[in-house]
């Protein structure tokens, strides 16, 4: 399905409310099945969450979690530990491309038993779930930081609990402490000491635990983007979301700033005001701990003319596509003048954008989502549209309600 894209105007004083964070809701997802007492409210309605539910409810000896990388991570973790236990874990094509030999070495420092199948160092792999006694392991920290969640959330049903060693400067800090909180919040001792973190084993109780998961500030973003490209005076607000958040994402209330959004946080929403024309200069940014959010930013500075250098982007190669080549190759289309490297991004200023470009997706919900406030400049259209139920379903019906044209072509 693609869609074409125009918007007059975004109705001010727009209320939209997400659905809860992935990220929580997946980590959360697996500590349920861990200890069964948890109960989890506000939970993600994406396809990534909807994997992770079936996934952990499955019986089957074959699981194929698609295109969601963060369950491979965690459930390649969980089914290590489920004693006697044996399954097969796949993907997509693309899924099969995306490394997963550091978590895999990691588990089997431990003492895990998982096999590949087809290439080494990539799904599909086999894994039988053994007692693992060890508890030291070791990891570089500059890796995503979903290999090291997904190591500490098994963590606490490790016989000797876990003492993780990591490695260099680290990757992704709030996504780390995002586990460790959640681990918290069931009952779980940690301790993160300089690059050493600890996790205490944790029994089974039967005293009840109930959390509402946090809205998903990664969707987030494009309000933000709308806002930014919006005239002065222009407010959407959001909920549920709280100040001290858990997640690396909430930094989008003071990159913002850039563009001219202020935030304004009440007890469970916050509201988006453009508050003014953003400062023209050169942007320098490191997204080292929040990489996620980087084609949203990539996209509003290009729609608004501002260049802009993005560092800590490293990550961003292994995800559902290579997202800095994608990037590079869809603004470039727009009349973008950028260049990536491995970890960076350098866009130069814009004066002009090219007007109903077909913006490519691959097969990557930010990739359509990060694209689609540009319609407040230029009419686009947005390939393989429907790739945003991985993350965030309701996106189109969201956009059409504060204000956006949104046809099927």
């Amino acid at each position: 399905m693609d869609l074409y894209l125009t918007s007059a105007h975004v109705k001010s004083q727009s209320s939209i409310s997400i659905t809860g964070s992935k990220s929580e809701t997946n980590r959360l997802l697996l500590l349920q099945a861990l200890f069964p007492e948890v109960t989890l409210e506000n939970t993600s309605n994406s396809d990534d969450s909807e994997v992770m539910i079936i996934a952990l409810k499955s019986s089957d000896e074959l699981i194929d979690i698609h295109h969601a990388g963060t369950a491979m991570r965690f459930l390649t973790a969980y089914f290590s530990i489920q004693v006697g236990r044996t399954v097969t874990l796949t993907g997509s094509k693309r899924m099969k491309e995306r490394p997963i030999k550091i978590l895999v070495d990691a588990l089997r420092q431990l003492g895990a038993d998982i096999d590949y199948l087809e290439n080494d160092a990539f799904p599909p792999i086999k894994i039988t779930g053994k007692r693992i006694t060890e508890n030291q392991v070791s990891l570089k920290a500059d890796v995503s930081s979903q290999y090291i969640s997904a190591l500490l959330l098994i963590a606490p049903k490790l016989e000797n609990g876990l003492e993780l060693t990591l490695q260099g400067e680290i990757t992704s800090v709030p996504y780390i402490q995002m586990t460790l909180s959640l681990l918290k919040e069931i009952g779980v001792k940690t301790t993160f000491d300089e690059n050493i973190i600890s996790v205490s084993p944790k029994s089974i109780t039967k005293n009840p635990i109930v959390i509402t998961v946090e809205s998903d500030w990664s969707s987030a973003s494009y309000y933000y983007s709308i806002v930014a490209l919006s005239p002065i005076g222009i407010q959407i607000k959001l909920s549920s979301f709280k100040k001290d958040s858990f997640q690396g994402d909430s930094a989008l209330s003071e990159i913002y700033k850039n563009f001219g959004v202020e935030t304004t946080f009440n007890s469970n929403s916050i509201v988006l005001t453009k508050t003014q024309d953003p400062n023209p200069q050169n942007l320098n940014l490191s997204l080292n701990h929040t990489p996620d959010i980087a084609q949203t930013i990539a996209v509003t500075a290009f729609a608004l003319g501002i260049g802009c250098n993005i560092t800590g982007l490293h990550t961003l190669k292994i995800k559902e596509t290579d997202r800095l080549e994608a990037l590079q190759t869809e603004l470039t289309k727009l009349g973008a003048s950028i260049s990536v490297s491995d970890e960076s991004l350098t866009l130069n200023p814009t004066a002009e954008i090219v007007p109903n470009i077909t913006i490519k997706t691959y097969d990557d919900h930010r990739m359509a989502m990060a694209f689609a406030p540009l319609a407040l400049k230029v009419p686009i259209i947005i390939e393989n549209a429907e790739v945003v139920s991985k993350s965030y379903p309701t996106f189109w019906e969201d956009l059409k309600q504060i204000g956006f044209a949104v046809e099927t072509v």
